[in-house]
């Protein structure tokens, strides 16, 4: 980091508009950081998988993940505007994105409906993994506020999971 990113970063911090300590403020924003380049990294496989499927269900799947797809990026304007409010920092460019996201991508061609599908199901439930883990950084510091928003994005992401389990173990 350089002296003008580390100047910035402690201005950002000691502004903070909450009353959190500096320590909460720093934790709950690496991990919203991290939250946010998964949210991204799922909403780009999301696409991905949206303009890429075929079959006979194409329709219904194509237009699922489009719904999928709006839900997960709604989110990230939501995390980052959190983090700002807090008096931290968000993600800033693709790279930094690549240098957070613990979602992995999925530059494969020719992928099967039920590989798509099967790939996003374990994603999502990833994804409300680290939700969670979050919650409990929020819940040892007292921010009950981002706690509410992640309890509200836990749901969206269980209702996302459950969608997607129901297709690939239909009887």
């Amino acid at each position: 980091m350089n002296t003008t990113e580390a100047k910035s970063s402690a201005i950002a911090t000691k502004s903070a508009l909450s009353d959190l300590s500096e320590t909460g403020v720093k934790e709950i924003s690496a991990d919203l950081r991290k939250l946010l380049a998964d949210v991204f990294a799922l909403y780009v496989k999301t696409k991905n998988f949206h303009w890429h499927m075929t079959g006979p269900n194409f329709r219904d799947y194509h237009r699922l993940l489009d719904d999928h797809g709006e839900q997960i990026f709604a989110m990230s304007d939501v995390v980052a505007e959190r983090i700002r409010k807090l008096g931290d920092v968000a993600l800033r460019s693709i790279g930094d994105i690549a240098r957070h996201q613990r979602v992995p991508d999925n530059d494969a061609s020719s992928l099967t409906p039920e590989v798509m599908l099967t790939d996003l199901l374990a994603n999502n439930k990833e994804l409300i993994k680290y939700l969670r883990a979050t919650h409990d950084v929020c819940d040892q510091y007292n921010d009950v506020a981002t706690a509410s928003l992640i309890e509200n994005w836990i749901d969206e992401s269980e209702n996302r999971a459950w969608f997607l389990y129901e297709i690939i173990n239909r009887a």
